[in-house]
């Protein structure tokens, strides 16, 4: 039964990975909250699973000409520094606390997309 469990949690995050919408999120719930894997662990494996999914991605857009080299080159070279910190960071904080900020975070993320106006229907 738990391979069930699995299979759909992983079915979850890769249809809102897919979608754009961050199938982490639910990865890292599902580690946290069904497997008993501690929350800063949760958020290491799920940063470990998105490092090829960005390099295929960056791959097939790359060919199409989607990507921007130059800027994705900036946005790379600012991330790393950025993700070094926030591990950093992330390992000062209290299990508890750290739990509690990626549910506001969730939380947040999801009432913004509820409620934002999508970009191809602002008044402009």
């Amino acid at each position: 039964m738990n391979w069930l469990w699995s299979a759909l949690a992983a079915l979850g995050a890769g249809a809102l990975g897919a979608m754009g919408m961050g199938g982490g999120g639910i990865l890292v719930i599902y580690l946290t909250l069904a497997l008993d894997v501690a929350q800063l662990k949760s958020q290491g494996i799920n940063l470990l699973f998105f490092l090829p999914c960005a390099v295929i991605s960056l791959i097939i857009n790359g060919k199409r000409g989607l990507v921007q080299w130059k800027q994705a080159a900036w946005i790379a070279a600012g991330g790393l520094p950025a993700t070094l910190l926030g591990i950093w960071v992330a390992g000062k904080i209290e299990t508890k606390w750290l739990g509690w900020i990626f549910a506001a975070f969730l939380i947040v993320t999801g009432v913004k997309a509820l409620c934002g106006t999508p970009k191809n229907q602002q008044n402009t």
